[in-house]
């Protein structure tokens, strides 16, 4: 069975005191559990100081955004290169990236390409928005940007990244409504029949695939539970140390009631 992925993502939030003082009230919280990864995705500035004071049994650092270019006159952008040696993951194609910043696919998948050259993973995020979804054309989009994003990977490479399905009608960020465990089912099997496709089955099962959608530490247990779920992507239950912490116990016992069913 997958570890499961736990990706608390701080967003525009804390500055380098308040983001030490969360870190510190996690390692208080936290135990290490050998069925659970967690990965903390605070802000560019405080990525150094807390890859010093973090306890890497209990979590792994994430950016949320990187240039591109290895390096060049890109005037107060940070490349994959240079955050080598600091984190593990990066969140790429997030729909507040995309919305606000106007990420298309073709910078999306230069930026994939740039994470996995780097050897850092890519946490893809992939989803549709309200007036898509109403359309009917939730199953064109995820093909679109799962098809643009993972073109010129190989299988293996595909393989160990993470896709993140967080339909941008069920975040709170945009006045999210919660997304329903049957229609988060039918996208985590489309996005997998597409890799699939793409790349063959043993990298379909392979790949780890997150919800990400107004998850707290009330609607974690019902994403986790869902067929083919490895993990949740948080966004502000992640700020809170109980709720992320009651996130990451859920995770757990979400596994171990498995395990137990199963024997």
């Amino acid at each position: 069975m997958k570890r499961k992925l736990i990706v608390g993502n701080w967003k525009m939030n804390l500055n380098a005191s308040q983001s030490s003082l969360l870190l510190h009230r996690l390692h208080e919280r936290i135990k290490i559990y050998r069925d659970i990864e967690v990965v903390l995705a605070p802000t560019m500035l405080v990525l150094q100081p807390l890859s010093l004071q973090i306890d890497r049994r209990k979590f792994r650092l994430a950016a949320q955004n990187a240039h591109p270019k290895d390096e060049g006159a890109y005037t107060g952008e940070v490349s994959f290169t240079q955050l080598q040696e600091i984190v593990h993951y990066t969140i790429i194609g997030h729909s507040e990236r995309r919305i606000h910043f106007g990420e298309n696919l073709d910078l999306i998948r230069d930026k994939v390409a740039a994470c996995v050259r780097n050897n850092i993973t890519p946490i893809l995020c992939v989803g549709e928005s309200r007036t898509e979804r109403r359309a009917g054309e939730t199953n064109q989009v995820l093909h679109d940007q799962l098809s643009t994003a993972l073109a010129n990977l190989t299988a293996r490479e595909v393989a160990d990244m993470v896709i993140a399905y967080e339909p941008v009608w069920a975040i709170s960020t945009f006045d999210g409504k919660l997304a329903k465990p049957f229609d988060i089912k039918k996208a985590f099997d489309f996005i997998r029949k597409q890799v699939g496709d793409l790349y063959g089955k043993r990298t379909a099962d392979k790949v780890r695939v997150l919800f990400g959608g107004s998850v707290d530490e009330h609607t974690a247990r019902g994403y986790l539970d869902i067929d083919g779920c490895d993990g949740v992507l948080v966004g502000g239950a992640s700020l809170n140390y109980h709720k992320f912490s009651e996130i990451v116990k859920s995770a757990h016992r979400s596994i171990n009631e498995k395990i137990e069913e199963n024997s």
